[in-house]
């Protein structure tokens, strides 16, 4: 037998195991119901991965809900995109960024309001997918109480999806979450001195 012949008999022993594993994870993988979803750490993509979320929510024909808590001061490219879209309810209730701001009250009943949304979704069994960007931020500020945000999401509709983003995600909250990412902050553009770019950060 050949080298090459040596290594193809390897790969296909190697994945054949593979396949074995994968094929037992989705066989136990039996439950079926909506999944909390976090999204933090310091890297750049915590919101975009949960717009990816609702273009795959509505290539599937869902209904989503989006609040964004503190992006606010400037359009995004996301928010003109899926505002096209009737399934989409989509709700900006910051005014920027807390050092833009600098004003706590406000930015405390910025957050109380935009809560009052998310609730409105969060009890709405036909919402399929509700998307609470930066909430984590309001959390970290206790803009929001943390054990209201766990209630709600303890008592929503069993089959509703929630992802929840922004740097500092509660202990509390990642130990109930199905599913938490951390981004790493590796390298960014902006330390180079580039700026926010279209298609890329707005």
């Amino acid at each position: 037998m050949s080298s090459a012949d040596e290594r193809n008999a390897r790969h296909l022993q190697q994945m054949a195991r593979k396949k074995a594993v994968v094929d037992a994870g989705i066989a136990r993988a039996t439950e079926q119901r909506g999944v909390v979803l976090v999204n933090t750490g310091n890297g750049k993509g915590k919101s975009s991965a949960a717009f990816g979320m609702v273009a795959r929510a509505l290539g599937h024909g869902m209904r989503v809900g989006v609040v964004q808590f503190i992006k606010g001061s400037f359009s995004t490219g996301e928010e003109t995109f899926f505002r096209r879209f009737p399934e989409v309810s989509y709700h900006v209730m910051g005014e920027g960024f807390t050092w833009e701001t600098q004003d706590r009250e406000r930015d405390i009943a910025s957050a109380a309001k935009a809560w009052q949304q998310a609730l409105t979704f969060l009890s709405d069994p036909q919402v399929d997918l509700v998307v609470l960007d930066e909430i984590n931020i309001a959390l970290k500020y206790k803009y929001i109480d943390l054990e209201s945000v766990l209630a709600a999401l303890r008592s929503r509709p069993p089959m509703q999806h929630v992802a929840l983003t922004g740097r500092a995600a509660p202990d509390t909250l990642i130990e109930y979450a199905d599913t938490v990412t951390e981004m790493r902050d590796i390298k960014h553009a902006y330390r180079a001195g580039i700026q926010a770019q279209k298609g890329v950060e707005l």
